[in-house]
């Protein structure tokens, strides 16, 4: 089993890494500014969700063939730039009618969660991450250090989970105060838009691989 202190250090070391704002706060707070709380909050579980297979890839050794493949990394990563700049443009062209029509018509669950996924999935950082960090707090002579990486990996994730519901909660309540306007309120929509389209244009734009 892993032990205690690089349990604690791992820990120590995520939360650090977390709570800074990185794409997937940034993408959590878009979506809460365009759609609000529900939608940040589901948002995040959808995203926390597609990032698993990234941990069991890396743990069971595949991620280490996929982060140093310049083809498949790329391929990845413009992938997922253009689903959030699909997004973005989405929640700009529909700006006013999610604002005015939110309660009476909100986006399915199962819909946010599936968006949220493909992001979380698409993200090439999550592999090169994982591959790049989980090794360094995993210990050889405490047990299978496959097992040492998944743990670690679900970890992680837990405690991402938890700071970018944070996230969602906040930007979704100061979306609440602008809907009050519907100018302020489109406006706001507006914001998220374009922070999810920068967002995808700073995935696809940096972080390749040579």
């Amino acid at each position: 089993m892993i032990p205690a202190e690089n349990l604690v250090a791992f820990v120590i070391a995520s939360v650090v890494i977390i709570v800074v704002p990185g794409p997937s706060v940034l993408f959590v707070i878009g979506r809460s500014i365009a759609l609000g709380r529900r939608a940040g909050v589901l948002s995040v579980v959808g995203n926390a969700l597609g990032t698993i297979p990234a941990v069991l890839a890396v743990a069971f050794g595949v991620g280490a063939i996929v982060a140093s493949s310049a083809i498949a990394f790329t391929i990845i990563k413009l992938a997922g730039a253009a689903y959030l700049i699909w997004l973005g443009v989405q929640a700009i062209r529909h700006r006013s009618a999610r604002i005015e029509n939110a309660a009476a018509t909100p986006v399915p669950s199962r819909t946010l969660l599936r968006q949220g996924f493909i992001v979380g999935l698409t993200n090439p950082k999550t592999i090169a991450f994982f591959t790049a960090v989980l090794p360094q707090f995993a210990h050889p002579a405490s047990g299978a250090v496959w097992l040492q990486l998944l743990l670690l990996g679900l970890l992680f994730q837990v405690l991402a989970l938890a700071c970018d519901t944070g996230w969602a909660l906040s930007a979704g309540t100061a979306r609440q105060w602008f809907a009050r306007s519907p100018r302020r309120g489109a406006a706001l929509a507006t914001t998220g838009g374009i922070t999810m389209i920068g967002l995808g244009g700073i995935v696809a734009l940096t972080g390749s691989k040579s």
